[in-house]
């Protein structure tokens, strides 16, 4: 039997010795964003995404080994238990195969086919199986036992065969194969259900649709699901008869003559009753998980350039979440993100206050030193992009345009309860959206990443495993772009490799209680954060007050004797060697590698010693919409600036500033062949596009990309 380190070695195409190792870091508590950093020689470079197909294999495995330990418990409790079927157990890693090994000895209610034993027509089955007569009746009649009409032996050995057929593995295999190959997936219209209704209409491309099984991309596949779950759509696979019969010819049929063709028959009743309600499952299963594994992939995709969007950092904001009919609410905010002021405006109908919110604005500006001005891009936005840049100011002011989307979820959250007890969902809001472009990581982590809007079909998929792989995304960018510990909230800390909520909450109550951090060891002071967990985090936190320079670095304490004495060969100190380039670019990195420290840690170290504490996510950009504001502006032809909102599997959505975001089509991406969106576009580019269509009845615009800004 193959283990399961010879399996994910197989699987993941890496050393055998090199599973081991990764296996045995995981084991001992080591995060993704620590492996992928921080243990290079250990995993082979090998990047969170990498590390994290790994620990998915390796669960996948765990699971079929625990699946394989409950079955042989279960036989040996029965007595059932053989060396052969012990041998055929432990010798696939396959979850069907292994539950097609045990479907003859699954524990089951009373079938057809014991009803029909009990009548004691198991030696007609036996006989007619064999087909070696094929005289129909004289095979029957001398096998069946007294009192049981022929008829009735008929039909007690036909549900038996079909019993047997259904768990013949090899016919089994054959069909799931077949199934999976040159099946369809087929959906239809639900008998009663109007196909003029608005929510029927919306499925109105799958009333009546099928599509091979194997080509069925996942989008098309989770809305005919969503279909089938609000009741609109019924959901089918389809096998060819002719695939049906040749897998039962071969595998079940020895014969001709009236024998081998009720044992045909039977099989076919067995397809029909059994294998095919059984093998569809299946396959439905699987291509569920890869179309929800799919849109996972595209809302990872979507989310880490989002969450890694260029702060405009410290700068004193002011926020607006922009309405009508309630007006516009306004918070200033100091270049920490703490809220100064809020108060409400009523510059668009029915109020129409212009002026009076021209003038507030311009008030609120020069009392709070405002930098620069965040707007909400919801409803209004436009509008109130348009009053501010009215406004002449007496200082050089930015103004950008921000997506809001999960803000309400955030504002009504229990964190920015706790965070505002005394103000309302609103201005909570407008917080929200100024800190957003103040630091927009630190902000977007406070709101479950399937509120954020830049994924598909994300309230239909599997809501642990999205948690599961969205949380990789979170913790991933956090890490990398590291965060100063005296100053970030505890729901950031939460993020840090190895700290978690509780931790986290424990380090804020230490660092109020003591006025902060002096240096990272003082870490190991806060209750209940022992060496493990300081191992996995320490290099991801800088602290700015330390006196020693490499806690303002992306260097793990572990390493600073290391780089103690680089300094120390260079006879400067390590104050002197940070940042200077020519002086680290003359070290030579092969004189310090050794048994654990190899050349990509040491790159490493010399990276961060040239750009210590460095923010990988660059300046924010303001992109400026064309002169717009709704769908009766726009004409086929006009080329606009906007900005990608979100990607899916058919197209980029970009918002080119009014209410609804234009497609492109996947089509329309470029020349020639697109795989994914994702090779061309990533959310929050800005791009160059053309109109290509207009539909306002139906609030669709197709766009053309034309450049990437």
């Amino acid at each position: 039997m193959k283990s399961k380190i010879d399996i994910a070695s197989e699987v993941l195409m890496l050393p055998k010795s090199r599973v081991e190792s990764i296996v045995s870091l995981i084991e001992g508590g080591a995060t993704l964003p620590f492996m992928a950093r921080y243990r290079k020689e250990v995993t082979g470079g090998m990047d969170e995404l990498e590390l994290g197909r790994f620990i998915d294999e390796w669960k996948r495995l765990s699971d079929v080994d625990k699946r394989r330990t409950a079955i042989i418990k279960s036989l040996t409790e029965r007595d059932l238990l053989t060396d052969e079927l012990l041998e055929n157990l432990n010798g696939t890693w396959d979850i069907a195969r292994l539950e097609d090994i045990y479907l003859p000895f699954k524990p089951k209610r009373k079938s057809k086919a014991d009803a029909a034993i009990e009548l004691g027509l198991l030696p007609v089955a036996k006989q007619l199986m064999a087909q070696k007569n094929q005289d129909l009746e004289t095979v029957v009649r001398r096998a069946m036992p007294n009192g049981v009409a022929y008829e009735d032996a008929l039909s007690g050995a036909s549900d038996i065969i079909a019993e047997w057929v259904n768990e013949r593995i090899a016919l089994r295999n054959s069909l799931r194969k077949s199934l999976e190959r040159y099946g369809l997936i087929q959906s239809k219209k639900k008998r009663g259900v109007d196909e003029n209704d608005a929510e029927t209409q919306v499925f109105r491309d799958y009333l009546n649709f099928d599509e091979p099984i194997k080509r069925i991309p996942s989008h098309r596949f989770l809305a005919i699901e969503r279909g089938v779950n609000k009741g609109v759509l019924s959901m089918s696979t389809l096998l060819d008869a002719q695939s049906v019969e040749n897998a039962m010819e071969h595998y079940i049929v020895k014969g001709h003559g009236e024998v081998s063709d009720f044992v045909f028959a039977a099989a076919m009743e067995a397809w029909k009753r059994l294998l095919h309600p059984s093998l569809s499952t299946e396959v439905l299963a699987q291509l569920r998980e890869k179309s929800q594994e799919a849109a996972i992939d595209v809302f990872e995709t979507n989310l880490e350039p989002l969450l890694l969007q260029p702060p405009i950092g410290g700068v004193r904001t002011l926020a607006i979440d922009p309405g009508f009919r309630t007006g516009c609410k306004v918070v200033c905010l100091d270049e920490h993100g703490t809220l100064l002021h809020n108060e409400n405006i009523y510059p668009h109908p029915p109020q129409k206050e212009w002026g009076a919110a021209q003038k507030k604005i311009k008030s609120l500006v020069g009392a709070y030193q405002i930098e620069a001005v965040a707007i909400g891009n919801g409803t209004a936005g436009r509008e109130t992009e348009q009053l501010v840049k009215s406004i002449r100011f007496d200082r050089e002011l930015r103004v950008f345009v921000v997506n809001e989307d999960g803000a309400s979820i955030y504002s009504a959250s229990k964190l920015a309860r706790e965070e505002f007890p005394d103000k309302d969902v609103t201005v909570r809001g407008a917080v929200s959206i100024g800190r957003r472009l103040q630091d927009p990581l630190a902000e977007l982590v406070k709101i479950e990443p399937q509120h954020i809007g830049v994924g598909q079909y994300q309230h239909d998929l599997d809501a642990k495993r999205l948690e599961e792989r969205l949380g990789r995304v979170v913790e991933k960018c956090v890490n990398s772009v590291g965060i100063e510990l005296n100053s970030a909230s505890h729901t950031l800390l939460s993020h840090i490799a190895g700290i978690g909520p509780a931790l986290s909450k424990s380090i804020v109550e230490y660092r109020t209680a003591t006025g902060g951090f002096t240096s990272r060891k003082e870490l190991l002071k806060v209750p209940r954060l022992g060496a493990s967990a300081y191992e996995q985090a320490a290099g991801f936190l800088r602290v700015s007050e330390s006196s020693e320079v490499l806690d303002h670095t992306g260097v793990h304490p572990e390493r600073y004797t290391l780089v103690k004495q680089m300094a120390a060969d260079a006879k400067v100190s390590i104050a002197d060697l940070v940042k200077d380039k020519l002086l680290i670019d003359s070290i030579d990195l092969k004189k310090y590698v050794s048994s654990d420290v190899g050349l990509p840690t040491l790159q490493d170290i010399v990276s961060e010693l040239k750009q210590p504490g460095r923010d990988p996510r660059g300046a924010a950009k303001v992109l400026e919409f064309a002169n717009i504001s709704t769908m009766a502006d726009l004409n086929v032809g006009m080329e606009l600036p906007g900005m990608v909102t979100n990607l899916t599997d058919f197209g980029a959505f970009v918002d080119i500033g009014i209410k609804e975001n234009g497609l492109i089509h996947i089509s329309r991406l470029k020349d020639g062949y697109v795989a994914h969106p994702s090779d061309v576009l990533s959310v929050q580019d800005h791009v160059l596009v053309r109109v290509e269509e207009v539909d306002e009845a139906r609030k669709r615009i197709g766009l053309r990309l034309l450049a990437k800004q």
